[in-house]
C-alpha cells in the first residue's frame, strides 16, 4: 500500500479568521490611516461614558478602566467586538456600526487620558 498524502475535500474546508489575523489587519489598516482626531474621539466617546466614566475609569469592579490604555490595544479591543472575535453583550453590539476612523479616534481619545483618571 502506497502513503498517499492527507487532502481534505473542499466541501469540509472552512476558512476562519483568527483573533491573530484580525489584530493583524488591524494594525495593518489603522496603522496607515491618517492620525487620528482626539477631539473626535472625544465627542464619540459620550456613550461610554455609562460605563467607563466621564475620565475613562470604569465606574463598577467588572468595567475595565480605557484612560491611559496603549492606542493600539484599545483600537484592537474595539476591531475585535466589531468583528465578533471578541463577544461581550454589552460591548459587541456598540462596538458593530464603528467604522476604522471612528474606532481610531476613541483609542487615541482614551489613550490621551492620564491612566488614574482626574479623580
Amino acid at each position: 500500500m502506497r502513503n498517499q498524502p492527507l487532502t481534505i475535500p473542499a466541501s469540509q474546508h472552512k476558512p476562519r479568521a483568527s483573533a491573530l489575523g484580525v489584530m493583524l489587519f488591524a494594525m495593518l489598516t489603522l496603522g496607515c490611516t491618517a492620525e487620528a482626531d482626539i477631539e473626535a474621539g472625544k465627542t464619540a466617546a459620550a456613550p461610554c461614558q455609562a460605563c467607563h466614566g466621564k475620565d475613562g475609569i470604569g465606574l463598577t469592579p467588572q468595567t475595565p478602566n480605557l484612560a491611559g490604555q496603549k492606542e493600539l490595544y484599545l483600537s484592537n479591543q474595539l476591531i475585535a467586538y466589531r468583528s465578533g472575535t471578541r463577544k461581550n453583550n454589552i460591548m459587541s453590539p456598540l462596538a458593530k456600526p464603528l467604522s476604522d476612523e471612528d474606532i481610531a479616534n476613541l483609542a487615541a481619545y482614551y489613550a490621551s487620558l492620564p491612566a488614574g483618571g482626574s479623580r
